[in-house]
């Protein structure tokens, strides 16, 4: 049987997204505190997540015990990403803003951007800006965990991938499909394609979407981190987040998560 079809942002639809990204959780929540405990020179208190989303980590990590908050151009994943706060009896930290372009009154300790988030943003400049951001909201020997997908170096504009999986909370239900579109090595642009499957009670639909990565390669990484001199990489890891076991990237390595710490 074919689905009912809506054409929407995913991000829109903060409920759906959460489930679907939520269900490795423990393994990132258990990775970050070992990173803060293994890589800062200072004692981690206080964590910001840039391109927040849901919370889906920061509410953990306020359980936990640690002051969270974080940002995301998206109102309704922020409003989201509050409520659960609240609901929790943590402070409403969210806010509306730009991952490229921010202050905060207060530094912190740590942060982390673990799910492609970082690829957002379209230009050299704005990836340039999010580093920048995140160093000066940073407290000396803090450290910063970016999770992200590298392009092997040697493939073309014939790249293809595609990922499925399944989440289930209760009587909802995702099955999620994201694939890639386009690939165009010399503009480092990716078109992704997204579908999510929700099947509930009473309705059974589809949301389709379509959003735009900027590319990297090991070595478009290795220039990135040379143009902010306020960070310096301490260990690199790949998406089973064993601590004990860091990575050497690559051409060929893909998923990537950079410890880096600040200066």
């Amino acid at each position: 049987m074919s689905l009912e079809v809506v054409q929407g942002h995913l991000y829109d639809y903060p409920t759906y997204y959460d489930l679907v990204f939520a269900s490795d959780w423990k393994a990132e929540f258990d990775f970050l505190q070992a990173c803060f405990q293994k890589f800062a020179k200072r004692p981690v208190k206080r964590v910001f997540e840039p391109a927040c989303g849901t919370g889906r980590l920061l509410y953990k990590l306020a359980n936990a015990g640690y002051e969270v908050a974080g940002n995301d151009l998206n109102p309704k994943a922020v409003a989201f990403c509050n409520a659960r706060l609240k609901r929790y009896g943590h402070a409403e930290s969210a806010v509306v803003g730009d991952m490229s372009d921010f202050t905060v009154k207060k530094k912190f300790d740590a942060a982390f951007n673990m799910i492609n988030s970082f690829r957002h943003l379209k230009t050299e400049k704005e990836a340039v800006g999010h580093l920048q951001c995140v160093a000066e909201a940073m407290n000396k020997g803090g450290v910063f965990i970016l999770g992200m997908h590298l392009n092997p170096e040697d493939v073309g504009e014939d790249y293809e991938a595609e990922e499925e999986w399944s989440a289930r909370r209760g009587n909802l239900q995702v099955n999620t499909r994201l694939w890639s579109m386009s690939y165009d090595p010399k503009t480092r642009t990716e078109q992704i394609g997204f579908q999510y499957d929700v099947y509930t009670p009473t309705r059974q639909f589809s949301i389709v979407d379509q959003t735009v990565f900027r590319c990297y390669t090991r070595k478009h990484m290795i220039s990135l981190l040379k143009k902010v001199p306020a960070w310096e990489l301490v260990e690199t890891y790949d998406f089973h987040y064993d601590i004990n076991d860091p990575i050497t990237v690559d051409g060929d390595t893909e998923d990537v998560v950079y410890v880096l710490r600040k200066k």
